[in-house]
């Protein structure tokens, strides 16, 4: 794949004039269609790298912001170029600069990317990629509370060190099963060629775990191979629940390895089809463990080792707006068909212990318009045939509808779905506090099958205290259900729901982060859940 050519250095009069061209292209500029017509030729790319606070703005020309400014590392030419599908003298594509926006977007150092042509002179068209920064490193010290569990988070992230954008975490993190301590490094760009490696490695109070992972991904929509490995290791002590309540307990070791090869003829009338080959070794071991006060519930060991052929369809039809899960910033839907599928084979003479057909495939589309109302589909379906009977089939639907009712109110429906057949015991379902059933403790009913669905009056203001955070609201309610049998014996208790209101703060200086500040109240349940739920956690959406 191609990428921008851009001169490592920039007259400081050929930055303000980048600066002008990119607030006021030219007046002459034909439209994106008419230049593609005319094969219209990319001369100069030039990027302005904008920082975390605009010191041209009299409300952000403060002293604090001036020396964050000071002290943040602004994103490096490279970094951005590296990132780009086109270069000097390729000829124009609408496409390939909104697709090159969105690759730039995801990632979570930068608050948003623009790139526009800046100027025209004989079928050459210079364009303009106009980035800002958001503050990338930052302590972590947060108290989350959800389904009436705390959760202690503190430690440091940098998601962009020395504006390379690699991400270095050192977390300590404390919650309901477990308290961990997790240092991790990740690069998507290892030396420009669009690898990415990944190293975690957690130090838990019940065990341990480590991943390693290097891959060069399909990381566009005309990337014609792809190719990549993991090796995981995980050690740690699983607790089950019944009513929101810890009732039994076990031991998971896992031990997991993939290697695959990706191939692509790229992207053909709109569509790319991607094809990958690949072998996996998932072994997972259970054991008691030594708790006298919780009954020994374990797992079947489950060794899967398999090779594998998998298919990806990809449309190319994306909407971009503001105010759907994000406050006041750029928000990309794909509303294009995807597919995904793939099917392997284990057998005992790879070393599995049963022969086992397993099988994943999903499915997602977007309908209407992102200006009125939007409706986005997911579903998927997995599991194994093991000697002609299905084990641990699980098939799921997801379901959001937004309708825009101004530039500040929205109404925002879901519901989503899980039929499961003969599930492995550490892969039940739940519904609680932590999985969209605001009202009530964590993983409160657990069985095979779960329905789930909410609705939310969300309200955008243009409250912007000490330009940090992005402030709104929302009143909500849920309703829910979990069937199938549980493995712990007591049946669920019917149909949950519950109502409520909260705060929405989108931190726009620091991360896609949202912090959510609710009040529920459970409607149904057990005498022993408290008539109000406070709850506090970080998300990535509204």
């Amino acid at each position: 794949m191609r990428r921008c050519c851009q001169t490592s250095l920039i007259p400081i009069l050929g930055v303000l004039a980048a600066q002008v061209l990119a607030s006021e292209p030219d007046a002459e500029l034909p439209n994106p269609a008419d230049l593609e017509a005319q094969n219209a030729v990319i001369g100069e790319v030039i990027l302005v790298r904008s920082d975390v606070f605009d010191l041209s703005s009299p409300d952000e020309n403060k002293w604090l912001y001036r020396w964050a400014n000071r002290l943040h590392i602004v994103t490096r030419e490279k970094t951005i170029s590296e990132q780009l599908l086109f270069r000097t003298g390729d000829l124009y594509k609408k496409r390939e600069l909104e697709e090159s926006e969105r690759i730039l977007r995801r990632n979570k150092f930068l608050y948003d990317a623009h790139i526009v042509p800046s100027h025209v002179d004989n079928g050459i068209v210079d364009l303009t990629v106009n980035t800002r920064d958001v503050w990338s490193i930052s302590p972590e010290l947060s108290i989350a509370r959800s389904g009436g569990e705390n959760r202690t988070r503190y430690g440091i992230e940098e998601h962009n060190l020395l504006g390379r954008g690699q991400r270095v975490r050192f977390i300590r993190d404390d919650g309901v099963d477990r308290s961990e301590s997790t240092i991790e490094y990740a690069d998507r760009y290892i030396g420009s060629h669009h690898i990415s490696g990944l190293l975690r490695y957690s130090d838990n109070s019940d065990g341990d775990a480590y991943l390693l992972s290097i891959e060069r991904p399909f990381y566009a929509l005309d990337t014609r191979w792809s190719a990549g490995g993991s090796i995981l290791g995980d050690d740690r002590r699983t607790p089950m629940y019944a009513f929101g309540e810890e009732a039994a307990e076990y031991r998971h070791q896992r031990d997991a390895f993939y290697l695959y090869k990706g191939w692509s003829k790229g992207l053909r009338d709109g569509r790319a089809q991607r094809w990958t080959a690949g072998v996996a070794l998932d072994d997972n071991r259970f054991s008691e463990v030594n708790n006298p006060t919780l009954p020994a519930v374990v797992p079947d060991d489950r060794k899967l080792v398999y090779p594998y052929l998998g298919f990806e369809l990809v449309e190319d039809k994306y909407v971009k707006g503001t105010n759907r899960d994000q406050i006041n910033r750029t928000e990309d839907f794909q509303t294009g068909l995807r597919l995904n599928a793939s099917l392997g084979w284990a057998d005992t003479s790879f070393g599995s212990d049963r022969d086992a057909l397993v099988y994943s495939a999903s499915s997602s589309r977007g309908f209407g318009s992102f200006e009125h109302k939007m409706l986005l589909l997911f579903a998927a379906a997995s599991g194994r045939l093991e000697a002609g009977n299905s084990a641990n089939a699980q098939l799921k639907m997801h379901a959001r509808f937004y309708h825009s009712q101004s530039d500040k109110r929205l109404f925002f429906a879901s519901i989503s779905g899980t039929a499961g057949h003969d599930l492995d015991l550490d892969n039940q379902v739940a519904i609680g506090g932590n999985s969209g059933m605001r009202g009530y403790p964590l993983r409160y009913q657990v069985g095979e099958s779960r329905l789930l669905a909410t609705i939310e009056q969300r309200y955008y203001t243009d409250w912007y205290p000490f330009r940090l955070a992005r402030v709104g609201g929302a009143v909500f309610a849920d309703v829910g259900q979990v069937w199938g049998p549980n493995p712990l014996g007591p049946d669920n208790r019917g149909w949950l729901s519950d109502v409520g209101f909260g705060l929405r703060l989108a931190l726009t200086r620091v991360s896609d982060r949202v912090i959510h500040i609710d009040v529920a109240f459970p409607l149904n349940g057990d005498p022993t859940i408290d008539s109000v739920q406070f709850l506090l956690e970080s998300r990535r959406s509204f």
